[in-house]
């Protein structure tokens, strides 16, 4: 059976979809298996204790978000310039990189042919070769480009970019030029995608025989081009003339501070507390590329992930994008190719420049140490003294300092964290872990004929089914490999309840184009982000920090041919970040459990996995108890009656539901908004409600205690309902 023969299928046909195959008796450890631990039954009763509150509170730091330069994260997403390679440089692209940029653009082999830097084309590529690379002459990096005009012809260079017209029709731009010979014309302009017709251009006298800024604005009339339609940034000559050109700009006249207003609104709304500044290229990031005046700064490969690194979002530009939308800073330091005094003047650096030297911050020791993938990556013999080290030279500047020690993966972290657990007491405060599991990856290689102990008729997608139910159940086991990571910490007196567990990576991946399982990108994902929201709050005291990946791609914001958008995940967690919780209540919700088999790769054995998946919490004043609930359920909606004790609820709630036709529905630039909560008002007699959670869902139930001082009704007295 090949899985993409049914996934079109199972994205059109709305979710009615039959979860498990009639019996079969074979061995769990030969098959994949769904098995049900505890049948669901055909009604549920939540029971909410209010008046029997955690010990614990929740932190608002468990919602934190991760920000990386990858993909189109800061370069091509945060970051407004819409131009790419605007210093016109060569190499800032791994091989495979390349590959991928000429397989989407196959006219960028004959540019590069030219000497052209990618991904730059010639105005007109039957003028043949009128460009010279210069080496060694630049107004920013290592190179510039000449442009050797045609007499009675234009000549120049264009770039495909994508415009937001929906937002903005206004455009300023600068270049670096120095006159050679001939006129001093030069013409900036936007065009429809391959088209000679000028949609907006502006003219520069670039005179100065050494290298100068020059600065233009480009205004678009009104309906001259589509949301999402290419269109050519030229920049050209006219008659017999030489100029070096470099360091080219465009920017959206709506930019703030270089950064785009659209991912700073639904970066803000999500109410994230903490946004961590690392990932892989940490341990080949040298912090002082990236401060200074933008123009001087130098463009390099960014190693890790074989795409550009203009370093013109540095420091400052992330401190002032966790300003704008109200987050503290979480940085990685470089324990790669760095020192611990490079560490310490970058922690300094940044308490100078964003709290006024008052210290505090959170600073992660490293990323993924262990990993050979990192630049300097660092043996297990080598670990205790270097995170010292760094730990040490951090101390001495800022005596504050909350530091994370790196630590192993949940699933395979004893003997390194046993390393770290080696160094004195108060060397850190708490000890990563990471959770980025790819969920079409299964313990059998195909996991087609998986079985259940179940009556229900056969599914019609068994192994889609399976990877879904395997992968839903993943928190669950996130959150037993926690509670056993922190009694290892427990065994070291050092230690022992002082250093906890910080999640500072999570993430749940596909690599088949089909987006055949519940994944990042899809409704799937947001019920997987759900899941881990839901665990952390159980856990909130032993993981104080947590951070989805990420505030851009993966689970969080998208931005494609200039359209900012979220992944539907986003919304479940700002359904959960902006909820206004302080610690949890008891909760009791025997909605049925199943276990999975031979399921997802390296969390293959799951057992006893909840089909409602409910946390209860309040807020701090008492006044507010909202309910988190997610069915995990592939094809059954769960009938429930909620009964609320101690907690005297006024006579409406508020529902927020995220769902959609299919868990394999994405949202994405046509379609921004395609999946996003639906809000509903319920009635709420005598603090009794019946709901229905719909299968395959995320539900954020707020209920606000009433204003009238009479005596609680009692809840036994009021006459039973079903539904």
């Amino acid at each position: 059976m090949f899985i993409s023969m049914f996934i079109s299928a199972r994205r059109a046909f709305l979710p009615k979809l039959i979860l498990f195959v009639l019996p079969v008796a074979l061995a769990a450890n030969t098959e994949a298996q769904i098995t049900v631990a505890t049948p669901a039954p055909a009604h549920v009763t939540i029971q909410v204790h209010a008046d029997r509150p955690a010990s614990h509170p929740i932190p608002r730091t468990i919602f934190g978000s991760f920000l990386e330069p990858i993909r189109n994260s800061t370069y091509n997403g945060l970051w407004a310039e819409i131009l790419v390679n605007p210093s016109l440089e060569e190499s800032l692209w791994s091989a495979s990189r390349v590959a991928d940029m000429i397989h989407d653009e196959p006219a960028l082999a004959q540019a590069s042919n030219l000497g052209l830097p990618l991904p730059w084309e010639p105005l007109d590529a039957q003028q043949g070769n009128r460009y010279e690379p210069h080496w060694g002459d630049a107004a920013n990096s290592w190179r510039s480009l000449e442009i050797i005009g045609v007499p009675g012809e234009p000549t120049g260079i264009k770039q495909k970019v994508y415009l937001p017209v929906h937002r903005t029709l206004s455009y300023t731009g600068s270049l670096y030029a120095k006159h050679l010979s001939g006129p001093t014309l030069l013409t900036v302009s936007l065009r429809p995608r391959n088209s000679k017709n000028v949609l907006a251009s502006a003219e520069i006298h670039a005179t100065a025989g050494t290298w100068s800024k020059y600065s233009f604005t480009l205004a678009l009339p009104r309906g001259s081009l589509d949301r999402l339609a290419p269109a050519d940034f030229v920049v050209q000559v006219d008659g017999n003339e030489r100029v070096d050109l470099d360091q080219l700009s465009l920017l959206p006249a709506d930019a703030i501070d270089g950064l785009d207003p659209d991912v700073v609104a639904m970066a803000k709304a999500m109410k994230t507390p903490l946004v961590r500044f690392g990932g892989n290229f940490t341990t080949g990031y040298h912090w002082r590329d990236g401060i200074g005046p933008e123009d001087k700064r130098v463009s390099m490969l960014n190693i890790s992930w074989g795409i550009p690194e203009y370093n013109t979002f540095g420091t400052d530009e992330f401190l002032r994008f966790c300003q704008l939308i109200g987050a503290k800073p979480q940085i990685a330091l470089n324990m790669g190719s760095g020192t611990p005094q490079e560490a310490a003047d970058w922690v300094r650096y940044v308490d100078d420049h964003y709290n006024g030297g008052k210290g505090g911050l959170t600073w992660e020791l490293g990323n993924e140490l262990w990993g050979k993938w990192n630049i300097g990556w660092t043996t297990l013999a080598q670990l205790p003294g270097r995170t010292l080290a760094f730990s040490e030279a951090v101390r001495k500047v800022d005596p504050s300092a909350q530091l994370i020690a790196t630590g192993g993966d949940a699933d395979r972290y004893q003997p390194w964290n046993a390393g770290q657990l080696t160094n004195p007491a108060g060397t850190f405060n708490t000890i990563s872990t990471h959770f980025v599991v790819t969920t079409d990856r299964t313990q059998l290689p195909d996991p087609t004929e998986f079985v259940a102990t179940t009556n229900a008729a056969p599914s019609p997608y068994p192994t889609l089914d399976f990877l879904a139910s395997a992968s839903f159940a993943l928190p669950v086991v996130l959150g037993r490999n926690i509670r056993d990571m922190q009694t290892q910490i427990n065994q070291y007196p050092a230690f022992a309840n002082k250093a906890h567990v910080a999640l500072t990576e999570w993430l749940f991946l596909s690599h088949h184009q089909n987006n055949d399982s519940p994944n990042d990108t899809n409704m799937g994902g947001a019920i997987e982000a759900a899941g881990v929201l839901n665990m952390l709050m159980r856990n909130a005291d032993v993981v104080p920090i947590a951070d989805m990946t990420g505030i851009l791609e993966f689970a969080g914001i998208v931005k494609r041919r200039s359209q900012v958008y979220a992944a539907p995940a986003y919304y479940a967690f700002r359904m959960y970040s902006t909820a206004d919780v302080n610690r949890m209540v008891a909760v009791d919700a025997q909605g049925g459990s199943y276990s999975v088999h031979n399921g997802i790769t390296r969390h293959a054995e799951i057992p006893n996995v909840p089909y409602l998946d409910t946390v209860a919490t309040l807020n701090a004043a008492g006044d507010t108890l909202t309910l988190f609930c997610v069915n995990r359920h592939l094809r059954k909606d769960v009938a429930t009656e909620i009964d609320l004790h101690g907690f005297r609820a006024s006579g409406t709630a508020q529902a927020q539901t995220l769902r959609s036709g299919s868990i394999y529905e994405v949202n994405d630039a046509a379609d921004p908004e395609h999946i996003t909560p639906a809000s509903s008002t319920l009635t709420v007699p005598f603090g009794h409600i019946v709901y229905t959670f719909p299968h395959e869902s995320v539900t954020v139930l707020t209920f606000h205690k009433a204003k009238s001082t009479m005596m609680p009704i009692q809840n036994t007295s009021r006459p039973r309902t079903t539904r």
